[in-house]
This record gives structure tokens, sequence and C-alpha cells, in this order.
């Protein structure tokens, strides 16, 4: 892969309108300083230290758009309570725009609830989660403010990204809305998803990660030839312009309809502090990439930079267009097999 071809998509990123359609969480996390055990049972008491909150789940693409100098409009659901207030706050000060968050007074803001021990030299650990959400499906006049929301502002964006936590709201008249607007508008589509991958057919984009893949497939994915499989299957079944599979600390796999099969490789093997929310990321640049132009090799390279970067850092994290193209210019690139001389 080319430096050039990377850092000159960078500056094209910005501007970029983004339409994220998915559950909203409030990640949580309260810090203690270890004490002692405690006499009443054989657990870790931990002296409480701080308290902070992250915007997570769905919210965590929006986000990392809007720090590459994109423009992020939340689609979601919140509850009527304290926790909601909160996370709204938090979107909108980071310039997310929420007027297509819906507040339902009969379900909580699903919140996950993280206890951190800290040690004392900048090391945490997380001790145990407790999470807060309601598991029943949405209310049918809920999903109608959504659908509402998306026709009204479809105009206003380049793309529809769906990130799918299981939370109810990429409900199937949902992933309908958008299928249909995005085709009769032509914006891009993409998802991540956590779900059956085969209930989003006709996307432009697919990105999974391994075991999602697995599951969906019914096969274990243990060799290239087993990825390259699966891309061309994955691709075929759900008619994708596009599909990713991520692999951890493998990578990830990438297919085009038409295109051949390509691994790449991680850019970061030694500084992994926290891989929370870095299939987050790797959607969201994937999308903002896309929508500005890049070919889709190019738009999976810089996924797997942003990807390397947020897992050096605690919690739901982002990038930046700086930290990216400081990055870029600083790593060795290699020359690519013969397979993927085509890109050059």
């Amino acid at each position: 892969m080319n430096r050039d071809r990377l850092l000159e998509i960078l500056p094209r990123l910005r501007g970029k309108g983004v339409m994220v359609v998915g559950d909203l969480f409030l990640d949580e996390y309260l810090v203690g300083r270890p004490a002692r055990i405690s006499r009443e049972a054989p657990v870790l008491v931990l002296e409480y230290e701080r308290r902070f909150c992250l915007p997570g789940g769905g919210t965590n693409p929006a986000r990392n758009i809007q720090a590459l100098g994109g423009e992020a409009l939340m689609v979601g659901v919140v509850g009527e309570d304290a926790y909601g207030t909160e996370l709204s706050g938090l979107l909108s000060s980071s310039g997310i725009c929420t007027d297509g968050v819906i507040v339902d007074s009969s379900r909580p803001t699903i919140t996950k609830t993280r206890i951190l021990a800290h040690d004392g030299n900048i090391v945490r650990q997380q001790v145990v989660r407790l999470d807060r959400l309601s598991r029943s499906p949405l209310d049918g006049a809920i999903v109608g403010k959504l659908i509402d929301y998306l026709d009204e502002r479809i105009d206003d964006v380049d793309a529809i990204l769906l990130s799918d936590y299981k939370g109810g709201v990429v409900a199937p008249e949902v992933i309908d809305a958008c299928h249909d607007l995005a085709h009769r508008h032509m914006k891009l589509l993409t998802v991540d998803s956590q779900g059956d991958l085969l209930r989003f057919k006709e996307f432009g984009l697919v990105k999974s990660n391994q075991a999602e893949a697995e599951a969906t497939l019914g096969e274990s994915l243990d060799s290239e030839d087993s990825f390259k499989s699966a891309c061309r299957r994955l691709l075929g079944e759900l008619d994708a312009r596009i599909v990713v599979i991520t692999r951890g600390g493998n990578g990830m796999s990438m297919m085009e309809a038409g295109g051949p099969y390509i691994h790449i490789q991680v850019t970061n093997r030694s500084e992994v502090f926290d891989v929370t929310g870095a299939g987050d990321t790797a959607i969201a640049v994937l999308t903002a990439a896309l929508a500005a132009g890049a070919r889709p090799v190019v738009a999976a390279h810089l996924a797997n930079y942003a990807a390397g970067l947020v897992v050096r850092k605690i919690g739901n994290a982002t990038t930046s267009v700086d930290e990216l193209r400081e990055t870029i210019a600083s790593s060795q690139f290699h020359r690519v097999d013969p397979e993927q001389n085509f890109l050059k």
C-alpha cells in the first residue's frame, strides 16, 4: 500500500456527514484503589477515587466520525433518566447532532458500569461490570419516530452507518428504512453488526468480527483459505459491495465484489492497553473514507491504522486526522503480495 494514497484521503474526511443509527450506551467508570480483602467475602475492597463516563455502544462510531472532522448525526434511544441526560450532554459537547436521539420513558438508558482497580501507577484493571438495560423490543411509536427522523435528514448526509449492539434500535423496520432511503437517495450504507449478518442484505459494506462471521456461516475460520472463502460467501449471500472481517491481533480480511481477497496485518502489536471500541473505530473510518471517495482497500488500511491507535487508550477512544497522519508518515511500508499488486 502506497503511503501517499493513505495520506491524501485524510483531508477529504472533513465535513463528511454520516447518520449513525445504533444503540446508545453510557459507559460509567468507577475507579478505586485496592485497600484490603473484605472480611465478609473473599473479594477485594476498593477505596473510591473518582468517576468518569464516556459515550459507548453505537455512539462510539459517531464520536470517531466527529473526531475525524466529519459531521455525525446520532439516531437512537435513551431513557427518561439522569443517565440519558448525561449521555446526551456528552454527545452534544463533542459536537455530535443529537436531534435524532429519542427519549423513551418506558425503558432505562443502557448503562454499563465498570469497576476499575487503580494501583497508583496509572494501571487500571477492570474488576467487574454491571449492566442496566431492557431487553424488550422498542415500542412501535418510538420506531416510527426514528424512521421519520431518518427520512427528514437523509439529504444532509453522505452515508448511513448502522451500529448494532442488540439493544433494540436496529430493528427490522429500521433496517428496511435505512436500506430503502440509502438506495433511493444513492447514499453509502454500512453496518457493524453483533447479530445475524444475513439481516443486512444489499449494503455497501458489512463489517463483522471473526466470531460473528463464523456464527453466521456455521464454520470455523482457521486459515487464510477459510477467510477467503468466508469473504466470498458473505459477498454472495449478502449481495454486498464490500465485506470486512476484523480478526483482533491478526488484523482484518476484506473482499470487494469482483476483487481479490486481501489480508491486512495489524499495525500495533506491542502497545495494546484496551481493545474496547476498536471495531467501532474501524467501521467509522471505513465509512468516512468510502464516503470521501477512497478505494475500499485504502479505506481498510486507514481503518486498520486507526484501530491500532485507539487500543493504546483506555475505554471507548477516538483518533484524529493528525494522529493518523503522524502514524502513517512514520510507519514502514512493505511491498504487498502479488494478489494485491493491482492496488499500486
